[in-house]
């Protein structure tokens, strides 16, 4: 699944292009995509300007007026701006096609991801539910002692609860862990201010290397061009299970948490 890197990405390939088209028209192929009413689609947006592309947690968000689009990913979704007369990708879930010509297409293999289109304010209500960004302002080492405090959930769970900080997944919450040298099996509760400190200022690194090298595609991941993105060629030890650790030799382990993967030096790593 899209993890923040990956959404920021496709954002950031959209928003030089996108503010300032006016939708002509919007056309549903897979109505299971869309959250809410699929005739508002046609009669709210033919008309409309994108004023801008941004994003909040794993959600890319195209400001309408007064009406928000949100788009989530889901596993296999992408979203790609097509120019007049290009050819486009097969398993097409909805389009806005534009008065330039072009057409923004959401594909969705597996039919996970999800379109909602809202009021600005309900977005927002939505919004101020998520939980801290992680390269905002707002993500200090006061933040991050709070969403941990008190907690016997394992650090890596609790990392990737949305509800606490927002777009971490499975992949850079190992990362992240690896870098601060923490065992992702050890109770959130239990880190120190320094390891807290450490945990954050990896996490931080981890997501702005990844949006360097474009995200990272494991399988279907793609940017707004159809690009993979290459920060798997960097992974220390996320699908590494069974090599060397980059820094001390030891072999990866692979453990499950929460009927997810978790990989982890298991020397470096300490409790």
């Amino acid at each position: 699944m899209p993890e923040l890197p990956e959404v920021e990405t496709i954002v950031r390939d959209l928003a030089p292009a996108l503010p300032g088209a006016v939708i002509e028209g919007a056309e549903i192929v897979r109505e299971d995509l869309i959250a809410g009413d699929p005739s508002a689609w046609r009669t709210e947006l033919p008309g409309r300007r994108i004023d801008a592309v941004g994003r909040r947690a794993k959600n890319i968000v195209l400001t309408l007026g007064e009406l928000r689009l949100v788009v989530n990913l889901g596993m296999t979704g992408r979203l790609l701006l097509a120019g007049r007369g290009e050819e486009e990708p097969s398993h097409v879930g909805a389009r806005l096609l534009l008065r330039d010509g072009g057409a923004l297409v959401y594909r969705d293999v597996r039919r996970f991801g999800r379109l909602e289109l809202l009021g600005a304010g309900a977005w927002e209500i939505r919004a101020g539910e998520m939980g801290v960004e992680p390269l905002s302002d707002d993500f200090t080492v006061d933040a991050l002692t709070e969403v941990l405090r008190g907690s016997r959930v394992a650090i890596k769970t609790r990392l990737m609860d949305q509800r606490r900080v927002v777009g971490i997944g499975n992949i850079y919450a190992s990362e992240a862990l690896f870098r601060a040298s923490i065992d992702p099996r050890l109770p959130a509760k239990a880190l120190g201010p320094a390891r807290i400190e450490a945990l954050r200022k990896a996490v931080r690194e981890v997501l702005r290397e990844a949006i360097e090298y474009r995200g990272t595609t494991l399988l279907d991941y793609r940017d707004a061009s159809g690009r993979e993105g290459g920060f798997r060629s960097v992974l220390r030890v996320y699908g590494r299970a069974g090599d060397p650790c980059p820094c001390c030799g030891a072999p990866i382990e692979r453990i499950i948490q929460g009927g997810r993967s978790t990989f982890f030096c298991p020397a470096c790593q300490t409790r």
